[in-house]
């Protein structure tokens, strides 16, 4: 199992929200916490490398795009005459750095090193790897973060309840809201996965927790509470708040 336990005051998504934004710099908080944790490691080096990759094509020379002149002729019409010319080597270097770059940011931000051979065993593995955001607390996340992480998915008629985690993450090569809410015995995860269509609900069964991928229109809900609490209610207040955006 990685380790993604936050040290000090900083947790995964705050370190890899800070790192993206500014990848040359890091305090100490930053470095003590990923010294800890594997999965912000791997972060950061796909970072640095993406980074790097970009650097190398913006330093490659473009030749400048110029248009020919257009000759007057008879009938008050203008034609240009344009000359064969081959694509240069450094336009196909600058053609070649982008999709590179392309290819490296989809394979490694939407894919994972581990086939899962279901979509809840992939669940299930994916809470092992956040314990951070399994923690009792009173401490609700803002609006404005609740709003941000599932507005390119979804809209919410209300909250389902004490929303205390909101971040995005990748489940089957899917971005998807990932929202955990405090039931009566401990914190519930929420995961909306808009492009996962299921016929039928599907159970979710794990160490010390259960759950269910509900069918959901064109997409499903994924809900995973610990073994004593009771999803249901949560099941149907989650279910009737979500719409998915077309």
């Amino acid at each position: 199992m990685m380790n993604s336990t936050m040290s000090g005051n900083m947790n995964c998504e705050q370190y890899r929200e800070a790192f993206a934004a500014e990848p040359g710099k890091s305090s100490a908080e930053a470095a003590a916490h990923v010294a800890q944790c594997a999965e912000c490691a791997a972060f950061r080096s796909d970072i640095l490398l993406l980074d790097k990759l970009i650097g190398r094509a913006l330093e490659i020379s473009v030749p400048e795009l110029r248009m020919p002149e257009l000759a007057p002729v008879e009938d008050d019409a203008a034609v240009a005459t344009l000359p064969f010319r081959r694509i240069s080597a450094p336009v196909w270097l600058g053609l070649a750095a982008s999709l590179v770059i392309a290819a490296v940011l989809g394979i490694r931000l939407l894919t994972s090193e581990t086939d899962y051979a279901t979509l809840e065993t992939e669940i299930l593995a994916h809470l092992d790897h956040e314990p951070q955001a399994l923690l009792v607390t009173n401490t609700a996340v803002s609006a404005e973060r609740l709003h941000k992480v599932v507005s390119a998915n979804a809209d919410m008629d209300t909250s389902p309840g004490l929303v205390t985690y909101a971040t995005k993450c990748v489940i089957n090569g899917h971005i998807v809201p990932h929202l955990v809410i405090q039931g009566e015995h401990g914190p519930v995860t929420i995961l909306l996965l808009a492009e996962e269509m299921i016929e039928a609900p599907v159970p979710i069964d794990g160490e010390g927790v259960r759950g269910i991928i509900l069918p959901v229109g064109s997409g499903s809900i994924a809900v995973i509470g610990e073994r004593d609490e009771t999803l249901e209610k949560i099941e149907q207040q989650v279910v009737s708040t979500v719409h998915w955006k077309t």
